[in-house]
């Protein structure tokens, strides 16, 4: 006891010394913000480093990219999710698969009755022949629509025009839900045109035509609309008359088109009034309000 007396106050020093040493050590191993020793670790800092130069190419490379090119690589990332909302906005609402239920009826009761009386009307008065047949035939392609579709969508692009790369996107989604659609059904049909071609039942040419003439009268009315739909009779009147699809292609394909396009187009459609777009509108005010705007760009 008389030893602990004598040398207890270095004791103690050594112990709160010890106890300092240990409090210092658990700070130092607990510090989140304290950068990890990596040079007994050589493979942690090179991957630690290559994942520093990959994160600051990505972010220089998208400072550096066009706008449109970004803006076209989202919209592309975004169309999977935007296709398959569409479409069952298409095919799952009542009013829409009672008309294509109704249309389908129609093309069997058609098949069985109709089909060769019509075919063979059309083969005793054919009317389209040599340039005005080819000329419909390459306007009523789908390969057509989604070219002129794609062109409206990049010109869109380039000229940081929204509204127009919006519609001419839609136009796209509602013309691959339809031709997706068509040749699903035409490879579970599989039966023969009067002519003696695959894969009748629908017809392309119609169902792409009447989604176009869908979309259009959706987006810019009857002036643009009905015009539309002329050509899309149009070609649904040739592709009977040159004996490449029955009656009842025709008429399941257009009520496909006008299903697909109405429904999409008017899903996406922003609501304008006298060509001027509605906006929400929040003035700033001493008492809460709320209401809406007309904006338009020239």
């Amino acid at each position: 006891m008389s030893i602990y007396r004598r040398n207890g106050i270095w004791l103690r020093l050594f112990c709160l010394f010890l106890i300092t040493a240990a409090g210092c050590a658990d700070a130092a191993l607990m510090d989140p913000d304290k950068e990890p020793n990596t040079s007994q670790n050589p493979e942690a800092l090179q991957n630690s480093t290559n994942s520093n130069q990959t994160e600051a190419a990505e972010k220089s490379t998208e400072k550096n990219e066009p706008l449109w090119i970004r803006t076209a690589r989202q919209d592309l990332a975004q169309w999977p999710d935007r296709l398959i909302e569409d479409a069952k906005d298409s095919f799952l609402q009542p009013d829409n698969m009672t008309a294509l239920i109704l249309a389908g009826g129609a093309s069997i009761v058609m098949h069985k009755d109709a089909d060769e009386d019509v075919a063979d009307y059309f083969s005793r008065h054919q009317k389209l022949r040599n340039f005005r047949d080819e000329s419909l035939n390459i306007i009523g392609h789908p390969t057509t629509h989604f070219s002129a579709s794609a062109l409206w969508y990049f010109l869109s692009l380039h000229n940081q025009d929204e509204v127009n790369r919006e519609r001419a996107w839609t136009m796209r989604t509602a013309l691959t839900i339809t031709w997706i659609t068509t040749m699903g059904l035409k490879a579970a049909r599989d039966n023969e045109t009067p002519n003696g071609k695959d894969w009748a039942w629908p017809s392309g040419h119609t169902s792409s035509s009447f989604t176009v003439a869908s979309v259009l009268d959706e987006f810019y009315g009857p002036k643009v609309g009905i015009p539309a739909y002329g050509v899309a009779l149009l070609i649904a009147y040739r592709m009977m008359d040159t004996g490449d699809h029955w009656g009842s292609d025709v008429v399941f394909g257009a009520t496909l088109g006008w299903v697909v396009g109405h429904t999409v187009a008017g899903k996406h459609k922003k609501l304008e009034v006298a060509g001027f777009k509605v906006v929400p509108y929040i003035p700033i005010t001493e008492e809460p309000a709320i209401g809406i705007g007309l904006m338009k760009r020239f």
